[in-house]
């Protein structure tokens, strides 16, 4: 995430999801792997307690026999077009999104903050993960985070990631602006909006708990060069699966 600071320091680099925006102070040279990884997250800042001791921590493994099904109200997606803002923050590639696209889920209204990828998906489907997951991350009028997972397949191209690719930035850490590049978040969603959800954290340091996850249940899907593009930057830039420790996850009927 960009230096356009998400208030939430999260890790979201990411309020990843969650992300928030990486900033300076919150990269204490976390990574992936080695000692920087997820097993010593907790140990590089007294700021990322919760990555070791936290108890609703994300992502998880759902198990779809285990899903509660209910009458979960329907995600109300009004995203508008904005040029693109782009940055390599080191962690992922993260775009960061001009007010006005909201996200209604029942009486609550989210404004979307940013999106990010991951590779591979960080949230497993009966112990599988996607090639690829899109964390689009919002922020409610009280300040509580939802983050919305869009699993990513190999498949039909995606214009949208297409052209996010074709301006990838050239130095890290410094957001790109390209004033006439339009870009629509929309066109990462799939058509079916059925999900499931559960209350997490953000799956990078500090990860914050208490965010409202919203897994779309049907991918959408990118082309193999697509995927190879993000992977040859990013390898493997997803946390591990994390304990349910008794939560509960829900499913749209």
């Amino acid at each position: 995430m960009t230096r356009r600071a998400m208030p939430v320091a999260i890790g979201l680099t990411m309020v990843t999801a969650a992300f928030v925006p990486a900033s300076a102070e919150q990269h204490h040279h976390w990574s992936y792997s080695g000692e920087g990884g997820p097993s010593h997250w907790a140990e590089l800042d007294t700021k990322n307690a919760a990555c070791g001791e936290g108890k609703s921590q994300s992502p998880v493994n759902i198990r779809i026999q285990d899903v509660r099904r209910t009458q979960l109200p329907k995600l109300m997606f009004n995203y508008r077009t904005t040029s693109l803002h782009i940055i390599d923050n080191g962690h992922s590639v993260q775009i960061n999104v001009e007010p006005g696209s909201v996200l209604k889920v029942g009486d609550m209204s989210y404004q979307l903050l940013q999106l990010h990828f991951h590779h591979p998906s960080e949230e497993l489907i009966n112990g599988k993960r996607s090639e690829m997951v899109a964390h689009l991350v919002h922020r409610g009028t009280e300040g509580k985070l939802a983050v919305v997972a869009v699993l990513l397949r190999a498949g039909q191209p995606n214009s949208t990631v297409e052209a996010l690719w074709n301006h990838l930035p050239k130095q890290k850490e410094r957001e790109a602006y390209f004033k006439d590049v339009l870009i629509n978040p929309a066109g990462l969603l799939p058509m079916d909006r059925s999900y499931f959800t559960y209350t997490g954290s953000l799956t990078t340091p500090p990860c914050s708990e208490g965010v409202r996850w919203l897994v779309l249940r049907s991918p959408s899907t990118l082309s193999k060069h697509e995927i190879a593009v993000f992977s040859k930057l990013y390898p493997n830039d997803a946390r591990p699966v994390q304990k349910l420790n008794g939560r509960q996850v829900l499913g749209t009927k």
